[in-house]
């Protein structure tokens, strides 16, 4: 049996890689599994919070998963991939994906792109069918600065060991990334340890990666590289 774990993102829920997790599960007999780290999901609740229980509760998921599969591929979106980057290190894993993976964080240009759409659709009164704005809006709301320091801390902790990653691995980027800049694609790339890897960028996508329009090309990609 082969195993496939997918991590969200800072803030995030499994909504940020179930398009991906399906297409999997279409396509293969995998064991997928997407957790939830701790106060995340619909309803954040991540006051108090360190990060290293974020990376504990992924660890204890994939310690169930390698108990039950011969074989297991990490995947990991944004903060996700920092984590996942993280856990590689220390299990067995055969492969590793990295999704708008948050070696850097927030792009000026970008996103001051994307504030000016919604400043557009906010002055045609459309603001509520801007999609980014409605994903956003809650997190920023629900979202502490001691939860933001914890990931902080939690990718400068993880980012000087990138160069002791050996296994293959896929890095995938948006160039319309608001939040992870195209620079964080091309250091990890550049500094990831093994020979076997792979850059691709997605030219029209932004950070939710997994549901832009250039999905399915990256979902095959991504398919056709854990195969």
């Amino acid at each position: 049996m082969i195993g496939c774990m997918c991590i969200h993102g800072f803030t995030g829920s499994p909504y940020e890689v179930e398009p991906l997790a399906a297409y999997l599960k279409q396509h293969t007999d995998w064991d997928i599994v997407v957790p939830t780290l701790p106060g995340h999901g619909e309803s954040l609740m991540l006051k108090g919070i360190v990060y290293e229980k974020w990376i504990e509760h992924a660890e204890n998921e994939l310690r169930q998963l390698l108990a039950r599969c011969e074989k297991v591929y990490l995947v990991g979106f944004s903060m996700g991939g920092m984590i996942a980057s993280h856990l590689s290190l220390l299990y067995p894993v055969e492969k590793l994906v990295l999704l708008s993976a948050a070696a850097y964080y927030v792009n000026p240009k970008q996103l001051f792109t994307d504030i000016r759409e919604m400043m557009k659709d906010g002055l045609k009164g459309k603001i509520r069918e801007n999609e980014l704005f409605n994903r956003y809006k809650q997190k920023i709301r629900s979202t502490p600065v001691t939860a933001t320091i914890q990931f902080r801390r939690l990718v400068a902790s993880v980012r000087p060991r990138i160069n002791q990653v050996k296994i293959p691995t896929l890095i995938a980027q948006g160039e319309c990334d608001g939040i992870v800049p195209v620079k964080s694609a091309e250091y990890l790339y550049r500094t990831i340890g093994t020979k076997s890897k792979k850059l691709i960028f997605l030219k029209e996508s932004q950070h939710q990666i997994c549901h832009c329009n250039e999905k399915e090309k990256l979902f095959k990609e991504v398919y056709n590289f854990l195969q």
